[in-house]
Order: C-alpha cells, then structure tokens, then sequence
C-alpha cells in the first residue's frame, strides 16, 4: 500500500497512470464503482445498524449499564464526524488509493474484533477504530470514483455512489434488528468481514496516480479540528443523558466549538492547512453543506423514530419492525440513482429542494395522520416509499452540490466535510429525538419528533434554493 500523492495544481480529470507510466487496465476501471460503492455502504451502515443493539449487548454483559452500552453507538458516531474532514484532506495529500486500502484494512480488522469482544471495554476501544477507518472511507471512495471519471458523467457516478450509502442509511435499522434476533449482536459486525475481505482484494488491482512527493496537512489543526468536531458531536450525542443545561454537555459544546476555531485560524494562515477555508468562499459548497446538516438531522431521526413506534406503539417485534423499515431504502436507492442523471442536467437544486420538500409532505402526513393501531398497507408502506424516494434526491443532492462546487484536487477533502455536516446534523437529530420521547412515550410524543424532521426538512429546502438551477460548466 504505497503512499501517493497529486500533482498540485494539474487537474486529475483525465485517465490516472500506474506508478509505471502505463494506463490502467479495464478490469480496474470495472471494479472502481464496485469499490466505491462498497465502501460508503459498509461505513453507512454501521453508522445506523447498531441502534437495536443495546438490549442484547446488555443481556450479554449484564455488569454493565444501559447508558454505558450507548456508548458502542456514540464512539462510531464521534468519531466518524470528527475525522472525516481530516481524512478528506490527507486522501487529496498523501493518496486515494493508499487511504482506501488502509482505511478497508483496519475497517475490517475492527469488525472482525468487534465481533469476538470479551467485554465492553475491548467492544468501545474497537467500536472507535472502526468509526475512524469509516472516516476514511467515505472521501476515498467518492475521490477513487470521480478521479477517472469524465466531468460531464461526474454527477451520474456520484448517483451511484450515493445510493449505496443511501441505501445502507435506510436499510441500517432494519437490518441490524433482524440480525440481532435472529443471531445476535455480534452478527453486526461478523457480516462485515467478508464485504471488506473482497474490497482488499480489489482495491489492491487499482491504479497509483503519479505526483510528487507533497506534504501533510498541519498536525495540530488537523488535532485540533478533529477534537473540536469530536467536542461537538459528543456533547450534542450526549445531551440524551445529560441534558442540554449540564455543566459537561455546554463544556464539551463550547470548548469544541473553541478548538474548531482555533482550527480554523490556523489554516487560514497556514502553508499546507487541516482544512481548505477556500472552499467555504464557494457559496455552492456552503450552501450544500448547510443542506446536508438540516437533512442529516431529519434523516437520523426518522429513521429511528420509525423503529421505535413500530415496537412501542404497533407491538412489532423487531424482525417484523425490520422488515416493515425496508421498503423505503429501495426507492432511496432508485431515486438516487436517477437523481445523478437528472442532475448532470438540471443541476442539483431540484434535488435537493424538490427531495426535501418529499420529506415535508411525509412529515405532514406523519404528524396528521400516524394511527395508533397498525396500518402498515394503507399508511406505513406508502409513507415509506414515498420518504425514501426524497432521501435518495437528498443524499444524491448534497453529496454532488459539495463535491462539484470543489476542484478535481479537492473533491476528497470537500466529500469530507460534507458528509461530517450530514453525521453532525444526525447526531443533533438524535438528540432532539431522545430529549422529545419520555420514558413512556405516548403517540403524541412521536408526532413531535415527525413534526421535528418536517421542520428540518423545511430548512434544507429553503437552503436548496441558493444552490445553482443549472450544472456547472466543466
């Protein structure tokens, strides 16, 4: 896994070399959305298939508490924010390609470790390496995809690309329900091996690019970015059971929010920076950003909401809940795929408003009409389906407004941050979610939460507005 670097300042649009001059073959060019698409599936899904864990892993580990165990689901989370940006800008520096292998490798060695964990303490420490492997994965992935790719099919392979995260986002709940009742918690991770065992093996046929020797990106922003992106993420994480007001949740907030700063500051004034402040001078790319956190906080949160009615209030058990979560991740899938094609061109503001403004109108429905007794053909099928389809135009939205208002050189490092905009609106939209369903839940506590995704969902379509109506130029 030799380190690799771009040539700064040449565009990387045309076909990338070997480290021996010659083109690459076709059967690498085949695997590459493969490959792509592999990677932002494993890192999605992990990001929502152990939400359902925490009962058995408490069954298994009786010594411990509830609210410890919470903990295997908040580290993934901290932890994949925080290093995403990071991991974005060291994919442009040092190399896609060796980033995508290094983060498969330690993704897949986590999970296989996940997976025969004697105890919490082993699970929490492997549960953090597999979300910052994650991190890698997601700006290699999508930098891997676009590199050889001709700009004007760019928005077609970033389609592709999202759906399968979208897909993984959508199907995470149900999944992981099904295969913890079925084979336990440790399934969750056990299922993930072989996926990443034949991503090795075929991220190792992909081409070098050819460049100079470059230099890192700033250790201390890069530390100190991470750390105030980690202070955030946990703070608003555990705000569950902290509440908002306590000491340790507005410490780790402000002093996150501090530490980002500082990051900040120093990249503005330093030669090789964390973080491109450029980039954000691009209201294309800042608007898509803001898009992607208010969608990331209405996302999370309906999808686990979903979940928690279906079990509470309908009485489902949790493979039957699973199943009844599905649907919707296939139309997620489908319209995110033909978003990518729309996109290349319409340009991505309909996709992003006209996804948005789908998951208000569920949200409507949802807080008008949710039934208290089952009615999954008549309400929660059609509700599903027609939700998923505006996750798909939203995943596919963001993710190509933010990579495409970025160069060539930059689109793992612009990836990265969008995606850390997306994880932390989640997180807060979990949080809002926990501070708004009591311990005994009525159903008028889960049309709050609806109502919450709807009002978030507005957000990103009034913010979808100020992206471009039409494709930029190549």
């Amino acid at each position: 896994m030799t380190t690799e670097t771009e040539p700064t300042g040449t565009s990387t649009t045309g076909t990338s070399t070997t480290g021996t001059g010659a083109p690459p073959g076709p059967a690498a060019r085949r695997d590459v959305p493969w490959l792509a698409a592999g990677a932002t599936f494993l890192a999605m899904l992990d990001a929502t298939a152990a939400n359902l864990a925490v009962a058995d892993l408490h069954a298994d580990f009786p010594g411990s508490t509830l609210s410890g165990l919470t903990w295997v689901i908040t580290l993934y989370a901290v932890l994949f924010a925080a290093l995403l940006a990071p991991a974005g800008r060291f994919a442009d520096l040092v190399g896609r390609r060796s980033l995508y292998l290094w983060g498969t490798g330690l993704f897949t060695l986590a999970s296989l470790a996940c997976a025969v964990a004697p105890n919490v303490p082993v699970l929490l420490a492997t549960r953090a390496a597999q979300g910052a492997a994650a991190a890698a994965l997601i700006p290699a992935s999508l930098a891997l995809l676009l590199h050889d790719t001709p700009p004007e099919r760019r928005a077609r392979s970033i389609g592709l690309w999202s759906a399968a995260g979208a897909f993984a986002a959508a199907i995470g709940p149900g999944l992981g329900g099904v295969l913890v009742d079925l084979s336990g918690w440790r399934s969750l991770f056990v299922i993930n091996v072989p996926i990443g065992l034949a991503m090795l093996l075929g991220g190792r046929r992909l081409p070098r690019a050819e460049g100079g020797a470059g230099r890192l990106p700033d250790l201390a922003g890069t530390v100190l970015l991470a750390a105030g992106v980690g202070g955030v993420a946990l703070g608003v994480t555990q705000s569950r059971d902290w509440a908002w007001t306590d000491a340790r949740t507005l410490a780790l907030l402000l002093g996150g929010a501090v530490l980002a700063a500082l990051a900040l500051w120093r990249s503005a004034r330093h030669p090789v920076p964390a973080l491109e402040i450029s980039l954000w001078r691009n209201h294309r790319f800042a608007a898509a950003n803001a898009a992607s956190f208010l969608y990331g906080t209405a996302l999370y949160a309906w999808l686990l909401v979903g979940v928690l009615y279906l079990t509470t209030e309908w009485h489902y058990s949790i493979v039957k809940a699973g199943f009844a979560s599905t649907p919707g991740a296939f139309t997620a899938t489908a319209a995110a795929i033909a978003t990518g094609r729309l996109t290349a061109r319409l340009g991505v503001r309909p996709a992003v408003t006209g996804g948005a403004l789908i998951m208000v109108g569920c949200g409507v429905w949802a807080v008008a009409a949710l039934p208290a007794e089952p009615h999954f053909l008549t309400f929660w099928l059609p509700l599903g389906l027609v939700v998923g389809t505006g996750m798909g135009m939203m995943t596919t939205g963001t993710a190509t407004g933010a990579a495409l208002s970025a160069g060539p050189l930059r689109f793992a490092g612009a990836t990265g941050l969008n995606t850390t905009a997306r994880q932390l609106g989640g997180a807060l939209g979990i949080a809002v979610l926990a501070a708004l369903l009591p311990e005994r839940a009525a159903p008028g506590d889960y049309t709050s939460v609806y109502l919450f995704c709807t009002i978030a969902a507005a957000g990103a379509a009034a913010v979808g507005l100020l992206l471009a109506a039409r494709p930029a130029k190549p």
